[in-house]
């Protein structure tokens, strides 16, 4: 049965299936959700079983929280990457105050906030935190994090809620899917769709309408009554498609739908394979993506981050889980070109 303790029929998606847990008298639904928030339960093998019932899959709705200041930042081009829970899983969450928690960067405004929502291209872009490959972020100290703490149990820190959490593989940048959202969520406990992202133009378009223009007033560097806004910031990864031996820009609209990306309509023929495409380095021992960079200087963010990796890179923490540096490229070892391939159906 399910464990959420709400009406599951709030944005419900057939590729979204609900959390479950095997509940009777001796497993309430309150047991399950303090194990949740206790790191001695991050090895249990019944809490591990019902963490893994919140599967994504190719097409499932995603959703990332932000602050006014990062949605600022993905009208500019900003890819998803971090911490992102299944928009299923917090559907019933329409309330500023109530979402809160899921903040990324410390910020503290009330009034609304805004998200990221977009379709998942593949399970293989997403991670449990805490979980192998990313124990690391669960010894942290407070001075070396934004946020809340990472229990190590795959659910988000809170009282009364379970909600299972997820970070990009790796922290990596996702190329963003067609079709992606910007929303809002105001006092009045409404979901606003402010933008929509349109793969082909690079950009997003504005669908918010007169009644909700104060809600973009009080972005920074963004006019409320602008229609369209391109990205300027390239990103750190792209989709790359085949067609025989020929090699494509690619744009993913998932579930199903993985073409080449071209202005006429004509042109966007279905791609046979895909991948993901980012750059990766070491400095200092420390794997790291490379998000851009110059003739000397590179901006990376760590792929593994934990107490080593920080004391060796003296990276900074930029929101809860993701911690970037500035490093000369020449001191960059294995600084390579990595795809990330696709299993397409």
């Amino acid at each position: 049965m399910t464990v959420t303790g709400e009406d599951t029929t709030v944005g419900a998606d057939p590729l979204d299936p609900p959390l479950m847990a095997p509940l009777q008298r001796e497993l309430t639904w309150d047991r399950v959700q303090r194990m949740s928030q206790s790191g001695a339960h991050r090895d249990d093998p019944l809490l591990r079983r019902i963490r893994a019932s919140a599967a994504v899959r190719r097409g499932t709705r995603m959703t990332k929280i932000l602050s006014a200041a990062q949605l600022a930042g993905h009208l500019g081009g900003w890819l998803p990457y971090g911490f992102c829970y299944r928009s299923g899983d917090i559907a019933h969450l329409r309330h500023p105050a109530d979402l809160a928690l899921l903040r990324t960067d410390g910020s503290a405004d009330a009034d609304v906030v805004y998200a990221l929502r977009w379709r998942a291209v593949d399970p293989l872009d997403y991670e449990i935190p805490g979980h192998p490959g990313q124990t690391g972020l669960t010894g942290l100290p407070t001075h070396q994090r934004i946020g809340a703490f990472v229990l190590g149990t795959g659910f988000s820190p809170s009282t009364d809620e379970l909600i299972p959490e997820y970070v990009t593989a790796g922290f990596a940048d996702l190329p963003i899917p067609a079709n992606a959202q910007l929303l809002a969520y105001p006092a009045e406990g409404e979901e606003v769709v402010l933008f929509t992202y349109q793969p082909e133009q690079h950009g997003w378009l504005r669908l918010a309408g007169p009644r909700w223009r104060h809600l973009l007033a009080g972005l920074p560097g963004v006019s409320p009554d602008r229609e369209y806004v391109p990205c300027t910031d390239p990103g750190s990864a792209r989709l790359v498609g085949r067609i025989n031996s020929h090699e494509y820009e690619a744009v993913a609209d998932p579930p199903e739908d993985f073409r080449v990306r071209a202005l006429t309509r004509a042109a966007r023929y279905p791609v046979t394979s895909l991948s993901r495409r980012a750059e990766q380095a070491q400095w200092h021992g420390v794997p790291c993506w490379v998000l851009q960079r110059d003739e000397r200087w590179a901006r990376l963010r760590l792929v593994r981050p934990d107490a080593d990796a920080l004391a060796a890179t003296g990276a900074r923490c930029y929101e809860r889980g993701v911690y970037e540096a500035w490093a000369p490229l020449t001191e960059l070892a294995h600084h390579h070109v990595v795809d990330i391939p696709y299993e397409l159906g």
